[in-house]
């Protein structure tokens, strides 16, 4: 039987229910037991599965926590360091998820080749005392934003610096459909695997999204030019193809 113990900080319980799931589904799949506890400010996801089946849990396992470390504590970090000027919501979270997602091979590289699953891993400990290099990495990158704080408080140049910033993502989907409607945004893409199908995203999650799946081209529909199609056109440029819409009603309801 292999048998292992992930131990994630208590104020991360969010954080631990999404690992707890995605465990749980995978291990009961496999015939193993996965279970979850509190105590001294730990929430512990313990998993037991057959020996033969232990390649597949460690490949998940380290998904999972490469995503959590590459995205929750990255994120996490970039709140605590970073100083932008001021400007709107949508704008700023947009160069946050620019930042969060640049070079982010390298960062999951950093992340799996020190991971060890023997027997119990504490999330928290393991980030801070063997990731050192991952968070000298995001100091350089922040401290270079931080440095140009000045310069960044004009549009043009802000923007400059988050379409530079995205246009150096790695693509993640090579086409990506967005409808507008009175309620909101629908995504739609090919290999969506049920994170975005049936829900509609403001203008802020919406942008955010983008960044996140990083598409090649995004047909976006509505029935006029809005304030969201032109932030879009600053940050993707040609990669935006806006599509009008004679017959906007097709569209309204999703």
């Amino acid at each position: 039987m292999w048998e292992f113990s992930l131990n994630i900080g208590a104020d991360n319980s969010e954080l631990a229910g999404r690992v707890f799931n995605a465990m749980r589904n995978l291990s009961s799949n496999l015939g193993g037991v996965v279970t979850k506890h509190e105590e001294n400010g730990y929430i512990s996801i313990l998993i037991a599965v057959d020996e033969a089946f232990s390649p597949e849990i460690e490949f998940a396992l380290s998904s999972v926590i490469t995503r959590a470390i590459c995205t929750n504590f990255k994120m996490a970090f970039l709140e605590k360091f970073l100083f932008l000027p001021q400007h709107d919501k949508v704008s700023t979270t947009a160069f946050k998820k620019a930042l969060l997602n640049f070079d982010k091979e390298t960062d999951k590289f950093l992340v799996q080749k020190n991971l060890n699953f023997d027997k119990s891993l504490f999330l928290e400990s393991f980030y801070l005392f063997r990731l050192g290099s991952l968070r000298a990495k995001w100091s350089e990158l922040v401290s270079l934003a931080n440095e140009n704080r000045v310069y960044l408080i004009s549009d043009d140049a802000f923007f400059d610096l988050l379409k530079f910033l995205v246009d150096n993502l790695d693509i993640c989907e090579e086409e990506v459909d967005v409808f507008e409607n009175e309620e909101g945004y629908k995504i739609v893409f090919e290999d969506d695997e049920g994170e975005y199908a049936g829900r509609i995203f403001n203008e802020e999650g919406l942008v955010s999204s983008m960044i996140d799946l990083a598409p090649q081209k995004i047909n976006f529909y509505c029935e006029r030019g809005s304030k969201t199609s032109e932030l879009l056109e600053k940050i993707f440029d040609d990669r935006l193809n806006i599509c009008r819409q004679k017959n906007f009603s097709t569209l309204k309801k999703f």
